[in-house]
């Protein structure tokens, strides 16, 4: 059509004047005047056009032929103490939507294609594309860790699948499976809650981030800087060249104080139950293995993980709760502490003795009849109840507090990693305000023996079990392997010589002739340590042994924590603990 007929302007097919079809030549004139404003607004409206709207006009061409291909960075990867990989990456295929050239009346039955081949709810997609914008020349990624069936199954409908990319990109990828998986944590997709207080900081929609454990506490050393390709593509999406391109940066590699083969005895020695296990270098609080189950593989989430992984995870007692970093009962644990108090004091000196009774206030001792009369060594080696049962009593519960938090309870450790409680350190002032009771010497007693409403979680009993290792002093617990020195990560305690030494000699007895002699074999150095029955009605107790090793010069404390097994810590814990001492010193012989 020309400019003509577009303004259904017709020339005459015969000659005829003015006066012909009636008009006077006025009517001419004006006809004329006319034609000549048309024509004159037509290189106008050309000239607007092009000058003044034609740096939009190209702007909106570009978007409809320039897309951005964001290219995500290898993510750090996470040694243990040897340089042995923990977390790293792997090749693998993604799926990704480009909004801007999907139609709106193909879009429906796309979306539902896409659902059906990724085994991703259609919802899901559809939340992510919008979140995006319809409009946006960005590949908006809807599924990670693709299967190669399914790499065919898109190839095989590509022609109902317009602007659909699958790209290689690098995943997650934890080797060992759950093995530590609450300690390393995983990554995920982030979140819009958690785009908004970031995005300040370099991230955008898509971005993969660390949700727990060591991938959340070292995000910013480990996420690295993304890249991607500026291309042109055609009406279809194909892409027809690249206009420019900037590389990615990888993440920085970070290594773990964690020993892998002691890591694999500790998760081999705690199997199925429920409970953790901890083994810390008492010397400067650098964690040898960190265990808690049940547990979930990371891997699941590094890719897009299914309904039915979603459910296996619905069966297990809450398996992302790191229950190595939560509060319990810490039962008869707790008397080094009450051994403690009651020497610092100045109330109790290390050779003082006790008769022993059936009971007092109420708490029973667990043999029923008590041991006789006997000194700290003693009822450390058999437990007593009512031995730091009078303890407990005489010193009262500001000495028995005070020495509590000196040990590091009712805190935090301050290990890196996020999910850690304080736990909890009943007082008189609580109890009046919760219970609207008295202080009374029950409380005491039920305090000075881990019973009650005392809560300890098993990290923090290793470093309470590291003070009488070391010497007296109290370390912080970390996870990322440092060349600090030593004194940089623990503090003094100031506990007198003889209270050290009667402790220590205590928990050498335990293990000698008390409670726990399933760690008194000759394939290890002597240990020293500390078993616990915590109490749980109307479900069956917990478990506990601490210990450390060799006597002589500590080199690793190991805790291990049974929850609602029933059976006594000795018992059920020491052997825990044993494979854990043997695992160790396999790979670090004593030197002779």
């Amino acid at each position: 059509m020309t400019l003509l007929q577009s303004h259904n302007i017709r020339r005459s097919p015969h000659r005829s004047s003015a006066r012909a079809i009636g008009q006077s030549p006025r009517n001419v004139v004006l006809i004329a005047l006319v034609s000549l404003l048309l024509f004159g607004l037509i290189p106008a409206r050309l000239a607007f056009l092009q000058v003044v709207q034609g740096k939009l006009n190209r702007e909106l061409a570009d978007e409809n032929r320039i897309q951005l291909i964001p290219k995500r960075p290898e993510r750090g990867k996470v040694f243990d103490r040897k340089g042995r990989v923990l977390a790293g990456s792997q090749s693998s295929y993604s799926v990704f939507v480009w909004p801007l050239v999907q139609k709106k009346a193909q879009w429906p039955q796309t979306l539902e294609t896409l659902s059906e081949i990724l085994d991703v709810p259609a919802q899901q997609i559809q939340e992510k594309v919008k979140k995006a914008g319809v409009n946006s020349p960005s590949l908006v990624r809807v599924a990670r860790g693709i299967s190669y069936s399914q790499i065919v199954a898109l190839e095989e409908h590509r022609s109902e699948l317009a602007g659909i990319e699958v790209d290689n990109e690098a995943t997650r990828y934890y080797p060992n499976g759950e093995m530590a998986a609450q300690t390393l944590g995983y990554i995920g997709e982030i979140t819009g809650e958690e785009l908004d207080k970031k995005k300040d900081r370099g991230y955008r929609l898509g971005d993969v981030i660390g949700k727990m454990g060591i991938e959340a506490a070292y995000e910013d050393e480990l996420r690295g800087t993304w890249g991607g390709q500026q291309v042109e593509v055609d009406g279809a999406g194909q892409i027809v060249r690249i206009l420019g391109q900037k590389p990615t940066l990888p993440g920085k590699d970070i290594t773990l104080t964690l020993d892998l083969d002691v890591q694999k005895a500790a998760e081999a020695a705690l199997g199925d139950r429920q409970g953790s296990i901890v083994a810390m270098d008492p010397r400067d609080g650098s964690i040898l293995a960190m265990v808690s189950h049940p547990a979930f593989d990371p891997n699941w989430f590094a890719k897009s993980i299914t309904e039915a992984q979603w459910q296996t995870l619905q069966k297990r007692s809450f398996p992302f709760v790191d229950r190595s970093l939560q509060g319990f009962p810490p039962a008869s644990t707790f008397k080094i502490i009450t051994a403690t108090a009651g020497m610092e004091s100045g109330k109790f000196s290390p050779d003082a003795v006790l008769m022993t009774y059936p009971s007092i206030h109420g708490v029973g001792d667990w043999n029923g009849a008590g041991f006789g009369a006997i000194g700290f060594v003693t009822a450390l080696q058999w437990s007593s109840n009512t031995f730091f049962g009078q303890v407990g009593v005489k010193v009262g519960p500001k000495t028995l507090l005070d020495w509590s938090h000196r040990y590091g309870l009712g805190q935090k450790t301050g290990i890196e990693i996020p999910g850690e409680a304080e736990g909890f350190l009943p007082n008189p002032d609580w109890k009046k305000k919760v219970w609207q009771e008295n202080w009374y010497p029950a409380d005491s007693v039920m305090m000075s023996i881990g019973q009650g409403a005392v809560q300890v979680s098993p990290l923090q009993t290793a470093v309470v079990f590291a003070v009488p290792a070391n010497g007296g002093y109290r370390v912080k617990p970390h996870l990322l392997k440092s060349d600090l020195p030593v004194n940089h990560w623990r503090q003094s305690l100031n506990i007198k010589p003889q209270t050290l030494r009667t402790l220590r000699t205590g928990m050498r007895a335990v293990v000698q002739a008390g409670t726990s002699t399933a760690l008194n074999v000759p394939n290890l150095p002597p240990v020293a340590g500390k078993s616990g029955t915590g109490e749980d009605p109307p479900r069956p107790s917990h478990t506990w042994f601490g210990g450390f090793a060799p006597f002589d010069k500590p080199e690793i404390v190991v805790v291990a924590f049974a929850e609602n097994s029933g059976g006594g810590g000795g018992r059920t814990c020491g052997p825990m603990a044993l494979k854990v001492f043997e695992a160790y010193f396999k790979n670090n012989p004593l030197k002779k």
